[in-house]
């Protein structure tokens, strides 16, 4: 069992003191060894009933099950299980998980990692004996984000700052690559059309690609992006983060945002969809700061309904099925847990 820190009240009026008053401590946190760079829930069951959750940092990577007492009465807080903790060559940047991986039956763990070489490395272990790593080279610069086909995991996507996406195979085969006209920063994959892929560029343009054709079917347009994501649970609908605003698009009616509001004084860094509510978000500000931000947002109210602070936070991931996302610091987990 891990001690849980208790959440703060939250606000109900308007503006800057609203906000004040929604600042809420972690729901829950975890203590780790060191500082923590990336942190993913998989967004797929583990077969169980608790969540995988897999975090890296200076030449490791942890993998571990979470329960939380929203989902089991019986749990005070969190329980926090680590599995295996696996040495990486180099520190992870980046981080995806495969549906393969699942704790039923037997037991497979396969993550896919990016580092600051520019290579990435698929990890598959099944958690006693076996454990395999490949390497998978082509990338020419720094290598921002990654994810896997969702539905039977075998090829992944990678964006990088050499202007391209790479589509690989599980042997480490470049399968398809798009020349993008500026760094690509996010990644996503269509849950259920798995020909369909979506990539950010910085510059500010958003692609859908047909895998099929190798061609871009659609496109949405802004100013320069920092994140970009695609709400799993309504795919007409992506959301990014472009200087200190976020901003949505419903993609069946126009390539510009119909909704876009300020949400960090100093730059907003990441967007990320709730895979248990379609009209929950989040966003947080710079890493890099002593303290940053962490904003929860619903698409029903003004103001973020939950703001949290996180000593150099730098990743954000939510929770598969709870309003529940979960923010890397240093040497800590912290999760927020907020209502629908």
């Amino acid at each position: 069992m891990v001690n849980t820190s208790s959440a703060g009240s939250r606000g109900t009026r308007a503006g800057i003191k609203m906000q004040e008053e929604s600042v809420r401590t972690p729901s829950y946190t975890v203590p780790c060894d060191d500082y923590v760079h990336v942190v993913e829930f998989s967004p797929f069951s583990s077969g169980t009933a608790a969540s995988l959750l897999a975090y890296g940092g200076n030449q490791f990577v942890v993998v571990a099950t979470c329960l939380f007492q929203e989902e089991d009465m019986e749990v005070e807080g969190v329980d926090f299980n680590v599995l295996r903790a696996f040495h990486h060559d180099l520190c992870v940047d980046a981080l995806a998980w495969s549906p393969e991986s699942r704790l039923d039956r037997t037991p497979t763990v396969r993550l896919c990692t990016a580092a600051a070489d520019r290579k990435l490395r698929l990890l598959t272990s099944d958690l006693q004996d076996r454990h395999e790593v490949k390497v998978m080279e082509g990338h020419t610069s720094y290598v921002n984000h990654l994810v896997f086909e969702p539905t039977e995991g075998k090829q992944i996507a990678s964006v990088s700052d050499d202007h391209t996406c790479r589509v690989w195979d599980l042997d480490g085969q470049e399968t398809a690559i798009f020349r993008l006209r500026s760094p690509g920063v996010s990644v996503c994959w269509h849950p259920e059309e798995v020909f369909k892929l979506m990539v950010a560029e910085k510059k500010g343009t958003i692609r859908f690609y047909d895998l099929v054709t190798q061609q871009a079917i659609l496109s949405l347009d802004c100013g320069p992006i920092a994140s970009a994501d695609w709400c799993l649970s309504n795919p007409i609908k992506v959301g990014a983060v472009s200087g200190n605003d976020w901003l949505i698009w419903d993609i069946t009616r126009s390539s510009y945002p119909q909704e876009k509001r300020p949400t960090h004084r100093d730059k907003a860094h990441l967007f990320r969809w709730s895979q248990a509510n379609e009209n929950l978000f989040a966003t947080t500000g710079c890493p890099g700061k002593i303290s940053s931000q962490l904003l929860i947002h619903h698409l029903g109210h003004p103001q973020p309904v939950t703001v949290g602070f996180a000593t150099v936070g730098s990743c954000l991931s939510w929770h598969r099925t709870l309003p529940l996302c979960v923010v890397g610091c240093d040497r800590k987990l912290c999760f927020w847990a907020t209502e629908m």
